[in-house]
């Protein structure tokens, strides 16, 4: 390239450079402003239960027959929360297994005891830790009731947990 040719490129090149600085609009002042960025962690519990099964008896009158299980939360840490057990399907005056048209009484407690009964109004209460807490369920079947019928005896409980 001849060095003639090559300050023409140059001041092409400057020039062009120089039209665009000129032409952009000047900036006389700056302003800012903030904005908040954030989230809501809630709380979240899960809940299992374990099926209870008290021992075969034969028919004629019981005798006291007891049962244990387990319900498992699982609940985020310093959540506080309660778990409530319905009636059961079978309810008449109180909690019943049923098997064709015959009914056994049970009850469901929260103390190996069986003192303290275990309902949809007498809750068990807790503060979640975030890791699976188990919490024991005792059943009683009380001694003295007639059973003229052989089967399977049978309720559903729905265990609610609220938080």
């Amino acid at each position: 390239m001849k060095p003639q040719t090559r300050l023409v490129s140059i001041r092409l090149a400057l020039s062009s450079l120089l039209g665009a600085v000129v032409a952009a609009p000047a900036l006389a002042d700056a302003e800012s402003a903030s904005f908040n960025v954030g989230m809501e962690v809630v709380a979240t519990c899960s809940i299992n239960a374990f099926d209870m099964t008290f021992n075969t008896i034969t028919t004629g009158t019981t005798s006291q027959n007891d049962a244990e299980s387990q319900i498992t939360v699982n609940c985020s840490n310093g959540a506080p929360y309660s778990v409530a057990l319905n009636d059961g399907s079978n309810f008449q005056g109180g909690r019943r297994l049923a098997s064709n048209g015959s009914f056994i009484g049970y009850g469901i407690f929260r103390d190996v005891s069986r003192s303290t009964t275990w309902d949809s109004t007498s809750v068990f209460s807790g503060v979640g830790t975030g890791n699976d807490q188990a919490l024991p369920v005792y059943g009683r079947i009380p001694s003295g009731q007639l059973v003229p019928e052989m089967g399977n005896y049978a309720d559903t409980v729905v265990a609610t947990i609220s938080y």
